[in-house]
């Protein structure tokens, strides 16, 4: 019989491309992840790993197996969330994992529901990027979390995880120096809305999330649907940064409608036609957990009060 264990190495090892990166994440030694392996593909009769130059890749009878892993995960993450909920109250520890902004805006108050629902439960919060939440999920290292795609950006299909929608908010873009003057470079102008905001700040520096991040991704990718190639000055993840320096003529940035709230003299926002969507976002299987449940609650409580600053809360299923 196939070992549940073993399964989940196999899939972490499709996930995260080396051996190496899945000891790490899930603390072994490269070794043990390569004994492990090895015994797997005796339990199921066929190889499932080549050599592929120095790295090791699956097969396709290893790929195949993955899919199969992916759902018998599923089922084992639902039947430790029905057990959960043949138990009375909820309480013990909750790992949630938050990108930055969501932490001001929508953490406090969803931590002060649970705990004025669920006085029990023990929610631990650790700030993280949208990009490694489904690696920390799989992990074990959070239990749930709340991520964000933006346009130019979708969220990339992945079966271990699922997500429900918390809320949509507008883009905006963040100035407060002279205009730039020289025309815009690059491609042509794909989108004529996006051409006539960013466009006068085509020869401006910019201000952008790190490389590596969404917002990073989403701003480069902006800009080129506008008909330029951003000139990055600034990487900074943190929005009140963006717009502090924005504010003193330091470049142009983009922020979401969550961040627009305490904006300093003498930066200047502008809508754009962009959206950010904030989900919750947990294993596969574990939607129904009633910890996991009572913190959608409790953060679809918190989104419907961002509402009166442009926040539009996500339609409950």
């Amino acid at each position: 019989m196939l070992d549940v264990r073993r399964l989940h190495l196999l899939r972490e090892l499709d996930r995260r491309g080396t051996i190496a990166a899945v000891a790490e994440a899930l603390t072994f030694t490269a070794s043990a992840v390569s004994q492990q392996l090895s015994v797997l593909e005796r339990e199921a009769g066929v190889p499932l790993l080549e050599r592929s130059g120095r790295r090791v890749v699956l097969t396709p009878a290893g790929r195949t197996l993955v899919t199969h892993a992916d759902a018998v995960l599923e089922r084992l993450e639902l039947a430790v969330s029905e057990l959960a909920g043949a138990r009375e109250g909820i309480g013990g520890p909750l790992r949630i994992g938050t990108f930055p902004s969501g932490g001001p805006a929508i953490v406090p108050a969803t931590l002060a529901e649970l705990a004025r629902l669920h006085p029990a439960l023990e929610p631990m919060v650790q700030e993280i990027d949208s990009a490694r939440v489904s690696d920390g999920l799989r992990a074990g290292e959070l239990d749930v979390a709340l991520v964000h795609d933006y346009d130019f950006v979708p969220a990339s299909p992945d079966t271990t995880v699922d997500q429900v929608p918390l809320l949509e908010e507008p883009m905006y873009l963040a100035t407060g120096g002279p205009t730039g003057s020289a025309p815009a470079t690059g491609p042509a102008a794909r989108d004529d809305a996006l051409a006539e905001l960013l466009g006068p700040w085509a020869a401006s520096p910019w201000i952008t999330a790190r490389d590596g991040t969404t917002g990073h991704a989403m701003a480069v990718r902006a800009c080129q649907a506008a008909g330029f190639q951003p000139r990055i000055r600034h990487q900074v993840n943190d929005f009140r940064t963006v717009l502090a320096l924005a504010a003193v003529g330091q470049g142009a940035g983009f922020v979401p409608e969550m961040a627009t709230a305490h904006a300093p003299d003498g930066v200047v926002l502008t809508r754009l036609p962009l959206f950010r969507r904030s989900k919750v976002a947990c294993r596969a299987g574990g939607g129904t957990h009633p910890a996991i449940a009572a913190f959608v609650s409790a953060a679809r409580t918190a989104a419907a009060g961002l509402s009166s600053v442009g926040c539009k809360s996500a339609a409950v299923p």
